[in-house]
């Protein structure tokens, strides 16, 4: 089963949308197997974002992603990281669809609310940053008869 990591940032902890979020990835059939709330330091935002270091915008993600607790998540499930950035939506919420989180819930591009990864092997590096092995359970829902053959 493929895995992804998926971060409530601070404005959508702060909204209080987290249970709303969690609801929609079970809903799809997903399988929460890591689970978080967490001060980000800044050695790992810098970390998370490294992509980005060299972009203009660089410090600005560190700080907002620093600025209050994040829910940290991993999510399991077939095809889990292309169909959670269809959950999400665009990253600029005003282009994202009616249906996604960002597109229900999101307001500006600066504050939009939740991270999810972008590809398998994005997915691998950040669960790796973000959880140890430890922090990650493994089990089969019930339900997952009635959601894979």
């Amino acid at each position: 089963m493929e895995r992804t990591f998926i971060a409530v940032k601070p404005d959508g902890v702060q909204r209080a949308l987290v249970g709303e979020i969690i609801q929609r990835f079970e809903a799809k059939g997903f399988t929460l197997v890591g689970l978080k709330l967490l001060n980000v330091s800044r050695e790992l935002a810098e970390q998370h974002y490294d992509v980005h270091k060299d972009k203009p915008f660089f410090s600005g993600l560190v700080n907002f992603i620093t600025s209050g607790p994040v829910v940290a998540m991993v999510w399991e499930g077939e095809g889990v990281v292309a169909s959670a950035r269809k959950l999400i939506g665009a990253t600029n919420p005003l282009s994202a669809e009616p249906g996604t989180i960002r597109g229900d819930y999101g307001v500006s591009i600066g504050r939009n609310l939740i991270h999810g990864s972008d590809a398998v092997e994005t997915a691998q590096r950040e669960i790796g940053l973000w959880f140890t092995d430890g922090e990650l359970a493994t089990w089969q829902p019930t339900i997952a008869p009635w959601l894979y053959e």
